[in-house]
């Protein structure tokens, strides 16, 4: 038999109606919740990654160009050149198509996160004074992804169900 407040012989509790209540609320909010992680994370990059191609692996003149010519590492207050610009920029436009694209699908979710928490420890040290209303937010999200993975709405999810990982993500 149950406590009651109100002496009924089989009433639930306030706290135990409560707690199946906020379960039933986590058990669709973090899933739901990691898929729109995925997805908010995953949006800036690729879009970034469109502006930098002109057609299939053929980098767009302008992404080479600020690369070489614009952007700059900002480290111990020197402005250092990007070593190799076009093979950065080849390797950015790549990584800003993939990635996203991994993350939405949900697979290798934390490998694409870390992936997108280095690119935007890059930016930071290229773009310092976006770190507030950008990197800031970026990092949390590539951060609450490697650690707590895509979720059950992810391939990932269902690789691991299906044994095909020797691991459970």
């Amino acid at each position: 038999m149950s406590k009651t407040t109100d002496g009924g012989a089989d009433a639930p509790s306030l706290t135990a109606t409560a707690c199946r209540a906020v379960g039933c609320i986590l058990a669709v909010a973090r899933p739901v919740a990691q898929v729109a992680l995925r997805v908010a994370l995953a949006v800036p990059f690729y879009r970034s990654g469109l502006t930098k191609w002109d057609g299939f692996l053929q980098l767009s003149d302008s992404a080479v160009y600020l690369f070489e010519e614009e952007f700059k590492l900002h480290v111990f207050g020197l402005a250092i050149d990007y070593p190799v610009p076009a093979v950065t920029a080849f390797m950015a436009g790549v990584a800003e198509i993939a990635l996203p694209v991994l993350l939405v699908l949900g697979l290798g979710t934390r490998f694409a996160a870390f992936g997108l928490l280095a690119m935007t420890a890059i930016i930071q040290l290229t773009i310092p004074d976006g770190w507030a209303n950008f990197h800031l937010p970026w990092a949390a999200m590539a951060l609450a992804l490697i650690a707590w993975g895509g979720g059950r709405f992810s391939l990932d999810h269902l690789a691991g169900r299906m044994g095909l990982l020797p691991w459970r993500c």
